[in-house]
């Protein structure tokens, strides 16, 4: 299996869904560790642009030297912002890579992964205010039942809300072995680190409002994105997914099927590029097992 800072994710089907021309100008949403921008700008000419958005310095580290590329560091939920920010108009393509990079996952400082112990973080950008500590701390009853269900379809979302609270009058947590040990007891042993693994990511979901700003930001790409431009993005789990493909089929994030005019046509910014999801391979997930979850849908600007 394939180690790195993060290793790209259905690399070539994402890019080669952009469509892309030489002297265009396009946005990655999600630079992490560069390997669709690297991949765009090899595809690039000379008058080519691309435009990249990250708030982790980590990224903006890991970012490469070329005259080409514009970075930005800040949340991708400002994209029509920094556009009119840099002069651009419109653009040719955007791809959005979501969800953590394995870099993330692997640094125990950040507080991603149950794997590690580290202080009880998750935030994507270090400007935020709020940690997952701070939530799990402080959110009443209601609200974190909410976020588990919501974000982390645990059916025993109560119990957990409910034991947290318990647990915190006496101490705070602090860490995610603290959150960890907690969740074990309340989690079915057989399913331990699926259970785990849904717990963190309603908080991390929560902590970064993750479907506000995708939301967001699928909306801002009908304006941004020039006729003929094409919209690739890679989700990782049900709940993106089901927004990037309403949004895709009806315009609207919350809405499965088009509004209709008197004649019965469909109003819809884009048009289906796949109209089955794009998975990665057998081979792609031996090489590198995060891919496993990972879904991609391509769309036309109509």
């Amino acid at each position: 299996m394939e180690q790195g800072y993060h290793i790209p994710v259905l690399l070539k089907e994402s890019v080669d869904g952009l469509n892309i021309r030489p002297d265009g100008v396009y946005v990655d949403l999600t630079f992490g560790g560069g390997g669709h921008s690297r991949e765009i700008l090899s595809r690039l000419g000379d008058n080519g642009r691309l435009v990249v958005f990250d708030q982790d310095e980590d990224a903006y580290n890991n970012r490469p030297d070329d005259e080409r590329l514009l970075f930005v560091r800040h949340n991708f939920q400002y994209l029509s912002h920094f556009l009119r920010y840099l002069n651009i108009d419109k653009v040719d393509g955007i791809l959005g890579d979501l969800g953590v990079s394995s870099h993330h996952f692997d640094a125990a400082e950040r507080g991603f992964s149950f794997r590690f112990e580290g202080k009880l973080d998750m935030r994507m950008g270090q400007g935020l205010q709020m940690t997952a500590a701070d939530l799990v701390n402080t959110y009443e009853l209601d609200d974190l039942k909410r976020i588990f269900w919501q974000y982390g379809e645990i059916k025993s979302s109560y119990k957990l809300a409910s034991e947290i609270i318990k647990a915190r009058a006496s101490r705070p947590f602090e860490t995610t072995t603290d959150l960890k040990e907690l969740a074990e007891k309340v989690g079915p042993k057989k399913e331990q680190s699926k259970f785990l693994a849904q717990v963190f990511q309603a908080l991390r979901i929560e902590v970064n409002k993750e479907m506000d700003v995708l939301k967001s930001v699928l909306m801002q790409s009908t304006d941004a994105i020039k006729q003929g431009g094409r919209l690739s993005v890679i989700s990782y789990h049900s709940l993106e997914d089901r927004l990037v493909k309403n949004f895709i089929r009806s315009g609207d994030c919350d809405k499965n099927q088009p509004d209709k005019d008197i004649y019965g046509h469909a109003d819809v910014p884009f048009k289906a590029v796949n109209r089955k999801l794009i998975l990665p391979s057998d081979e792609e997930i031996e090489r590198n097992n995060r891919a496993r979850s990972a879904k991609l849908r391509i769309a036309e600007r109509v």
